[in-house]
């Protein structure tokens, strides 16, 4: 948890917090802080309380125990005017408008600025104009609300966010009905914000290979209680992940960020001749249907390695940099003479991986088909 002079010292921290509904406790000895340009990411299980804690850092829920801090200043002593000028929130919401168009949409966001008759000035206008460009909303600007996608709609709830101009936004699972570019692209829009403008960041996701990536710290929340809370290095390091979400079954590497399932039992039917990466098709392919395989001779650094592992019933490895001695072509052969067919997965050779030639001539010699291709081991499986 984050110690208490980190907490004192941070733009937003949470101290003995404790949150729920009605004042009954979900979720206590909440302690995590958020310095300037500082991304923290709550992952962890459907329901296990992620929302509940953002919606009380957000004072949209009154916590049950415990005080939430902005620039050292208690959050429950300043005005809605204050906190919004300080913090913007966008929480999964999917309440829409009927009759405003995007642009007034977004520059709903100006109220902390706008006095109480609302009216924009020249300033207001350009920060909603620059937060429109931001998440490329720009030509949807004069549409209604309620005749665009929820894609789009989701990136105006981050514009509107961004033309506050806070120095703490807060969301709830932004990533929610992105395709993969305006992922990536709104992830940069964030990171850039954290970085150039020293905007700290709090939210929630469940794409745990992207939480990894962006954030300065994660905080795993797990039901009643806060299971770690550390840099990425120290979550995605041992059973952290597959605790936290109970993966009994298949597994999931924090090098890649890739979580495999679980490998096909019965004897090995196939043979797989991998590596750089181009057995990993394969792997998955023979796994989707059901097939037991082993694969071989890699090196224990090859990236094949990450995903054969869990899913081979057998897998042949040299030592780092080695090639292969005698007796670890000797079980290759047993394991080809065991097997129905062989894949040659195209793997570029060298002078470490001159054995992959040696194994492919040995399995022709010995009658087996060798399939090189997706499309060939489909056929083969049919």
């Amino acid at each position: 948890m984050a110690p208490e002079k980190d907490i004192a010292g941070a733009r937003l921290g949470t101290y003995d917090l404790t949150v729920g509904y009605n004042g009954v406790p979900l979720i206590s000895d909440i302690a995590m802080s958020a310095a300037r340009g500082e991304i923290i990411t709550l992952i962890g299980p459907n329901g296990s309380g992620k929302t509940t804690i953002l919606k009380t850092i957000a004072r949209q829920l009154a916590p049950v125990a415990g005080t939430i801090l902005i620039e050292g200043d208690d959050i429950k002593r300043l005005s809605g005017r204050e906190i919004a000028r300080e913090m913007a929130v966008v929480l999964t919401e999917r309440i829409r408008p009927d009759l405003m168009t995007c642009y007034e949409f977004v520059s709903a966001g100006r109220y902390p600025y706008t006095g109480n008759f609302g009216l924009l000035t020249d300033k207001d206008r350009e920060a909603v104009d620059t937060a429109l460009r931001l998440v490329n909303a720009s030509e949807i600007a004069e549409r209604y609300v309620s005749e665009i996608s929820d894609g789009q709609y989701q990136r105006l709830l981050i514009a509107r966010a961004v033309c506050q101009e806070p120095e703490i936004i807060v969301l709830d699972e932004p990533t929610s009905f992105l395709d993969i570019k305006h992922k990536k692209e709104l992830l940069e829009i964030l990171s850039g914000m954290s970085k150039t403008k020293g905007v700290s960041v709090i939210m929630s996701l469940h794409e745990i290979d992207l939480a990894e990536r962006i954030s300065d710290r994660i905080v795993c929340v797990k039901g009643d209680r806060i299971a770690a809370y550390g840099t990425p290095d120290e979550i995605f390091a041992g059973s952290t992940i597959p605790d936290l979400y109970g993966i009994d079954a298949g597994s999931y590497n924090a090098l890649l960020g890739k979580l495999e399932l679980t490998a096909p039992e019965g004897p090995v039917r196939c043979f797989v001749i991998g590596g750089n990466g181009t057995g990993i098709p394969f792997y998955r392919e023979l796994q989707k249907k059901g097939v037991p395989f082993a694969a071989g001779i890699l090196m224990p650094n090859d990236i094949d390695v990450s995903v054969a592992m869990p899913l081979a019933g057998k897998l042949i490895c040299t030592e780092p940099f080695m090639p292969a001695d005698d007796a670890m072509k000797k079980e290759a052969e047993d394991l080809i003479d065991a097997s129905e067919f062989v894949i040659v997965s195209g793997c570029p050779e060298g002078e470490y991986n001159r054995i992959n030639s040696e194994l492919e001539k040995y399995a022709a010699g010995r009658g087996k088909k060798i399939v090189r291709t997706i499309g060939e081991l489909r056929e083969v499986l049919s």
